[in-house]
């Protein structure tokens, strides 16, 4: 199986056809079965089968998601938003929203696998038009190998979903037969040790930190991580209260937990914010910011903003979005925290009162969140980071004129390429009107690994090793401080 054409050359992977199976296994795309309504239109069958297969509505929808993820690069967090997200998944429970979001983010963490196990069990590619069978078949996979899901269940509704399809009613036969199969080889299949994302992705993982530090990275971005929390105060007492794991950063690592986030001890009073570790780790760089003023430049949704006014900072927080803007004083009136907003492309704004510092969490590729966002990297390509990193060096320009001369900034992103953190930052060094300030161990006791010979912030999903991955990890972040010539 192959993806189409557009798909292919974005991710550059070809994968392996061997079939697990010498005997038996060619199924064949050529040949399809006819189509089949049992006499009744088209309306009347879709009706019959969603009654008579419980759960068919989620697998289409997963499938449908995927292929707007993988085919026509759309952010998964819109397609899943709660608000706003796909209207398919809209009509859904919470509960069954919850299994497309497991459907669709095991499917994407595993995708070079399970395109390598169902390429196996096919004697040709399936055709280059049929993005949306190749989906079903990647939802169906996902479950029998990776999901609690019955075996027999998952086979069902993959064909089901098939049938109902017009575009992929006369492939049903051969989805019915390569999933099968698939059961029969669960444990060869889930052992390809294929690594997972797109060939440009994996080449600059290699270069950037070497074959075992990107295989490691790698590894740990199968795993969905683990929730991290900021706290107000007391780190140790709410990791004792939550059942939590109290980090080296002061951040609290969850553990598994039933029910809602918002349901937790000390969220309705304000008590805390998810955060990742690394994503908490640039606004405590600045250095004693106590009653000075402090510029967050896209600020939303807003934990930076949170840490830096219980730093005892005034801070002044942008966002060129308003959305986001209001989902950030939303997020500050929870933990009863107040700064000024301002809501503006920070590129145009220009005051004569400078401030102290500058926080910059600049927009990126977030090929660093891949653990949390696992869309990422099929919604990317190597000339977005390009782009991205222009953007970048744009805004940070644009910082300087924004602080008082000897002023600090800290810029910092949740990239793990190169050219959107270490390049870019010498680049801007090399230009004399910045200083580098090099961040000093005793500043990140318990985390003085990740910094660099340069003296910068790097984080990677295989920095905190625990024997349980999913306790392991953080998203991979790149920071630097700046002192601002006088």
């Amino acid at each position: 199986m192959s993806d189409n054409k557009p798909a292919a050359k974005r991710t550059g992977y070809t994968p392996h056809k061997k079939p697990f199976n010498k005997q038996g296994q060619g199924q064949s795309v050529a040949e399809p079965k006819a189509d089949h309504t049992l006499g009744l239109s088209e309306t009347e069958y879709r009706a019959k089968l969603e009654a008579e297969h419980p759960g068919l509505n989620v697998r289409q929808c997963a499938a449908k998601l995927l292929n707007a993820v993988v085919a026509k690069n759309t952010s998964l967090d819109g397609l899943t938003d709660a608000h706003h997200g796909h209207p398919q998944y809209m009509e859904l429970d919470d509960r069954d929203r919850s299994l497309v979001r497991a459907i669709l983010g095991t499917a994407l963490r595993n995708r070079n696998t399970i395109e390598t196990a169902l390429c196996k069990l096919l004697d040709r590619p399936l055709p280059a038009n049929a993005t949306a069978l190749q989906q079903l078949l990647h939802v169906g996979a996902a479950q029998i190998l990776y999901l609690d899901v019955p075996d027999h269940a998952a086979v069902d509704l993959a064909v089901t979903s098939a049938n109902i399809d017009p575009r992929n009613r006369k492939y049903a036969s051969l989805v019915n037969a390569v999933l099968r199969r698939l059961t029969r080889n669960k444990e060869r299949a889930i052992e390809l040790k294929i690594p997972n994302g797109p060939e440009w992705y994996i080449e600059s993982l290699t270069k950037t930190y070497g074959k075992k530090q990107a295989e490691a990275i790698l590894a740990m971005q199968a795993y969905e991580p683990s929730i991290d929390l900021t706290v107000k105060s007391n780190p140790a007492e709410w990791a004792a209260k939550l059942g939590g794991t109290l980090l080296p950063n002061g951040s609290v690592r969850l553990g598994s937990f039933e029910g809602a986030l918002t349901a937790l001890e000390g969220f309705a009073e304000g008590e805390w914010w998810v955060q990742d570790a690394a994503a908490s780790l640039p606004a405590t760089l600045l250095g004693d910011i106590k009653g000075k003023r402090v510029a967050d430049l896209c600020a939303a949704p807003g934990g930076k903003t949170a840490q830096l006014i219980m730093a005892g900072a005034k801070v002044t927080a942008f966002d060129i979005n308003k959305n986001r803007l209001k989902r950030l004083k939303s997020n500050l009136d929870r933990l009863q925290l107040d700064a000024e907003l301002i809501a503006t492309n920070i590129l145009d704004y220009q005051t004569d009162e400078l401030f102290d510092a500058i926080l910059l969490d600049a927009p990126c590729s977030s090929t660093g969140t891949v653990r949390r966002h696992p869309d990422v990297l099929w919604t990317k390509t190597p000339d977005d980071i390009v782009r991205l990193a222009q953007v970048q060096a744009k805004l940070l320009r644009h910082a300087i004129s924004l602080v008082k001369p000897d002023g600090i900034i800290v810029f910092s992103n949740c990239s793990l390429n190169r050219e959107e953190g270490e390049d870019m930052a010498q680049a801007i060094l090399a230009e004399g009107v910045l200083k580098a300030e090099p961040f000093k161990p005793e500043e990140l006791k318990g985390m003085e690994q990740l910094i660099t010979d340069q003296g910068f912030l790097r984080s990677t999903p295989a920095d905190l090793p625990h024997d349980e991955p999913k306790m392991a990890g953080l998203d991979g972040f790149f920071a630097a401080r700046f002192r601002r010539q006088p």
